[in-house]
């Protein structure tokens, strides 16, 4: 398959040319106003960060977006779909209070937020994957499918499932309902190391399913009613729950990606990721750790692989900040996502997507 092209620039601005200014510049040269937006309803799909987070992207990033593709004719709107886990955002009346409590709102942005999976995650479609090897059937917010584009805005970091977190992860799992979120989690459900379990709750706290219970101080979780989010391996604070079968965060990778598939096959799609403040783990997490490396940069392509690619690349050429999660790390993968989270593979989210035709892991870096 032939390189893709994925732009990028660093974070240096100057007197002629802030931030913003440099992002529209990116996106330009990337070629999005190849796309015809004229009268057509665009989701932008972005994560609105959990309350208490701020490693999120700014929603100043977003109208460099919103702003340009309304100046081509479009009608974008910002989305994401309700959550799994227990938190700020599983419904859609606390999500839209999320969103506009960091920033989020019509006023600041330019355009609406619309939670794609209505409000209780259950407006859902059912989309057919085309050669999916463990989805047939993807549940996506109803709001992603009914858009004529889909704008992929990604804050790029670490994540504890899937290695890290881009493009694909962006799509895929935040596109997909309640329903779809609990598909992609079902293939491993995690259990507990009772010697080091020390009963402080936390775990019961942030399960959203009543699958926990402590006993004499001590944790276990019913597999009948876990559905496997992961939530708690998380907030654990001894280490003392482990993820299920070794293969299932390969197995979440692909899931996601089949997702991805069912989201971008068959209509226009453009994808931005920023690579700052590159926390260990998800913007889901109620708070975010010290970056894990130096601010790289913006990136945008027409291929989410390649962007994928593209700034994993970058991060793993990152020196190593001080006082981080990844400083504390053993380091024997020669891999900042795997020396983070050992039990993840990122490049299975590559190698699949390749295999599922979103894309290719070859690219051309077109620095502007």
């Amino acid at each position: 398959m032939q390189e893709s092209k994925v732009f990028f620039t660093n974070f240096r601005a100057t007197v002629n040319e802030n931030l913003l200014q440099k992002l529209r510049r990116l996106l330009i040269a990337a070629g999005i106003k190849e796309i015809d937006f004229d009268g057509k309803y665009t989701a932008i799909k972005i994560h609105f960060g959990e309350p208490g987070n701020l490693a999120y992207l700014r929603p100043n990033y977003a109208k460099v977006v919103v702003d340009l593709i309304k100046e081509l004719g479009g009608k974008p709107f910002l989305t994401d779909c309700n959550t799994l886990y227990v938190g700020n955002r599983k419904n859609a009346l606390d999500h839209m209070d999320a969103a506009y409590l960091n920033g989020f709102s019509p006023f600041s942005t330019g355009c609406h937020v619309i939670i794609a999976d209505g409000l209780k995650g259950t407006d859902e479609i059912y989309v057919p994957v085309e050669g999916g090897e463990y989805v047939k059937e993807a549940k996506i917010g109803r709001a992603v499918m009914d858009a004529d584009i889909v704008i992929s805005l990604s804050h790029f970091k670490a994540h504890e499932g899937a290695g890290f977190g881009g493009a694909i992860k962006n799509i895929g799992m935040g596109c997909g309902s309640r329903a779809g979120k609990m598909e992609m989690h079902s293939s491993g459900k995690p259990s507990v190391t009772q010697s080091a379990c020390i009963g402080c709750g936390m775990c019961v706290k942030n399960c959203a399913h009543s699958a926990i219970t402590i006993t004499n101080k001590k944790a276990s979780i019913d597999h009948n009613k876990c559905v496997g989010c992961g939530r708690c391996i998380g907030v654990c604070p001894k280490d003392a729950i482990h993820e299920g079968e070794s293969h299932s965060n390969d197995i979440l990778n692909k899931k996601m990606v089949e997702y991805t598939a069912a989201v971008i096959k068959g209509r226009p799609h453009f994808h931005i990721s920023l690579v700052m403040d590159v926390s260990p783990f998800c913007d889901c997490h109620a708070e975010n750790d010290a970056p894990i490396v130096p601010d790289v940069g913006m990136f945008a392509s027409f291929d989410p692989v390649a962007l994928d690619m593209a700034c994993a690349d970058a991060v793993n050429k990152q020196p190593i900040l001080a006082n981080t999660y990844l400083d504390e790390a053993e380091h024997i993968h020669n891999d900042h996502f795997c020396d983070i989270h050992p039990t993840t593979n990122w490049k299975s989210q590559i190698s699949h997507a390749e295999k599922m035709g979103l894309g290719t892991s070859k690219y051309q870096l077109v620095t502007i």
